[in-house]
């Protein structure tokens, strides 16, 4: 493995402000989400994911006026999700000062939109963020996607998803596995070697991180690139760059 791994923070966003719980739920304040971006940017972080997590569910659009913002605090790449529906809301993101959009719910109910956001801007400008749960007999893998933040249940195969995604285009996808959201007991490793093995295109996991340690083994499963909340806004100063320590000690490749 050549590329470097990347290491990813991620700003869930509701009501203005960084929140973070567990499973998707019981949300709790995490601070400013631009004072956040500020600090991630100068600790050294690759990239910065911001989730606006109730854009979907509450049937409303992304806050473009808080991304706008976000962007002039950070140099490293922002990917922005939350309520993007079509070609018009990623070019309104990337006016804004985003890199990337990241799409879920939309992209499940219409899977074409995939096909139009990427023959639009191109490949590397979209992030399929699947947010998945485990199912066992729902599922072929067991494992389901759902939509709404984690709110309700599909019936897809999450798998079966993920591979289509990526033949559809999508530039990379992120995997976010409920079940493992906040716990700090680290990743989904069974969740991330099936999608793996199913994708060609980078793949970032995300759910379950706790501690420096958890991060390798993610890496070893399959992930191009990790992302992580709860670590980063709760844990010490020095969490990221402990990351960035610890999976270059396994022998991986980081900036």
């Amino acid at each position: 493995m050549s590329v470097a791994i990347r290491v990813i923070p991620c700003l869930d966003v509701d009501a203005g402000r960084v929140v973070k719980g567990l499973n998707f739920a019981g949300l709790r304040d995490a601070g400013d989400p631009m004072e956040l971006a500020h600090r991630y940017d100068s600790a050294g972080a690759d990239e910065l994911t911001f989730l606006d997590v109730t854009a979907s569910s509450s049937d409303r659009e992304t806050t473009f006026d808080m991304v706008a913002r976000t962007a002039e605090e950070v140099f490293i790449p922002l990917t922005v999700g939350g309520g993007v529906r079509g070609v018009g809301d990623v070019d309104r993101l990337l006016r804004c000062g985003a890199d990337k959009a990241s799409i879920n719910t939309a992209a499940v109910n219409r899977p074409e939109v995939i096909d139009e956001i990427t023959s639009h801007f191109g490949a590397q400008v979209l992030v399929l963020s699947l947010d998945a749960r485990r199912a066992p007999g729902v599922t072929p893998s067991g494992f389901e996607v759902t939509t709404h933040g984690g709110r309700r249940g599909t019936g897809i195969d999450a798998v079966a998803w993920a591979h289509e995604a990526g033949e559809r285009g999508v530039g990379e996808i992120l995997l976010n596995s409920i079940d493992a959201d906040g716990t700090k007991d680290g990743f989904d490793l069974e969740m991330i070697r099936a999608v793996r093995a199913a994708v060609r295109v980078p793949l970032i996991a995300s759910g379950g991180a706790g501690e420096p340690a958890h991060f390798p083994p993610a890496v070893q499963a399959g992930a191009d690139a990790v992302l992580a909340a709860s670590i980063f806004h709760f844990g010490p100063v020095s969490a990221l760059a402990e990351v960035k320590q610890a999976i270059a000690a396994a022998g991986y490749p980081v900036r």
